[in-house]
């Protein structure tokens, strides 16, 4: 009788305690959904880009891994391709997100163009068509902070809207769209807005209780969308500058001006929430300490408007310094993890209502910790 070899059984017994815990996990994580979903009282936890601390952001198996570890809802940045195909990409600049600069046949497509007031040099999504853009291969944004990443480079396309909404539908998880330069892409003729509200309603998305938000960092394109949807949408407020639509406009206005209560009056006039950079809600010390929280939360619930923050990442480089771990001389600190944990226990604490996450399992992990103390 043949006789088995031992690492083959030892392989065997642990694959299978692999997807013991795996099936565990995911059990946790779909548990941990439906208590959201179903009382409607824990804050959300938004897979930003997918969980973009452990693959290629803005893939499928971003999305994938972000529901698998629990996560609420993904979140698809869109920008449009030449034949009008809304697709999941972080900027319409693509050379940082694929291996475009790889493929010959598409040398002569580098081009500069002024986007929202800054010229930006590289290869755009609305010079290729979709067909095109399959081609290519998703890779690593950071890999100075996320080399560990760069082990899926080439692995993944570009993924549609489509297929973003079908993985979630099939997953039973929320979608959190955002339009990237809606006031650009409207100058050239591939507005966002008509697309994205067509496509949502083709898949049953069309109403306020529909798991599904729709955000911006400007101003006037969801003022429109107010008109074209009855979907909750959110204003994303960064914590410097302001919308690019106000600046072409010739509006003064800067993203603080949404956040006195005039602002966020106003904001509740179109908008049914805010997605503030989280130095907002807490800011930071000039050597880069957590202050005391600002009243944003509070005020922004008295205006009726939810409160979604971003973006927590788990990494030492993006942590405040009473939150990192490790050795600082080493020369992989800043690629480490620190206390991301105790970060969000301290915004858990200040009411929020959700926040986005690179690392979806972390997030997900803290709030159970965190509520179900709070239960008992």
């Amino acid at each position: 009788m043949r006789t088995i070899p031992r690492y083959f059984v030892a392989s065997v017994c642990l694959c299978g305690l692999l997807a013991s815990l795996l099936a565990v996990d995911m059990s946790i994580a779909t548990s941990s959904r439906k208590e959201v979903a179903g009382r409607g009282k824990l804050p959300i936890v938004i897979g930003h880009r997918g969980a973009s601390g452990y693959r290629p952001e803005h893939t499928l198996a971003a999305y994938e891994l972000a529901i698998a570890m629990g996560a609420d809802y993904i979140e698809p940045d869109l920008v449009a391709t030449k034949d009008r195909v809304l697709v999941a990409r972080h900027e319409n600049e693509i050379s940082g997100t694929t291996d475009v600069e790889d493929h010959p046949e598409f040398a002569d497509r580098m081009t500069t163009k002024e986007i929202d007031g800054v010229p930006v040099t590289g290869w755009f999504t609305e010079d290729f068509t979709l067909a095109e853009l399959k081609t290519l291969r998703a890779k690593e944004r950071i890999p100075d902070i996320r080399p560990r990443n760069t082990a899926f480079d080439g692995l993944y396309q570009i993924p549609t809207l489509q297929q973003v909404i079908n993985l979630a539908q099939r997953e039973n998880v929320g979608i959190y769209p955002e339009t990237k330069h809606p006031t650009y892409f409207d100058d050239i003729g591939l507005s966002l807005e008509e697309p994205l509200v067509r496509k949502l309603e083709r898949n049953g998305y069309s109403e306020k209780r529909d798991p599904v938000y729709i955000q911006s960092f400007e101003v006037g394109n969801l003022q429109e969308l107010n008109e074209m949807t009855n979907l909750p949408l959110i204003q994303l407020v960064n914590d410097t500058g302001g919308p690019y639509d106000f600046t072409v406009s010739g509006d003064p206005r800067t993203y603080e001006d949404l956040i006195t209560n005039k602002g966020l009056r106003e904001i509740a006039t179109y908008a049914d929430g805010i997605g503030p950079n989280k130095n907002l809600i807490i800011p930071r010390t000039e050597s880069n300490r957590l202050k005391e929280p600002t009243n944003l939360v509070q005020r922004a619930h008295r205006a009726g408007l939810l409160v979604h923050a971003f973006t927590f990442r788990n990494e030492n480089t993006f942590l405040p310094e009473n939150f990192r771990e490790g050795d600082p001389t080493s020369p992989f600190y800043l690629q480490a993890y620190g206390d991301a944990p105790g970060e969000y226990e301290a915004f858990f604490a200040t009411g929020l209502d959700g926040l986005f996450s690179d690392n979806p399992d972390t997030a997900t992990a803290t709030r159970t910790k965190l509520f179900s103390k709070r239960r008992r």
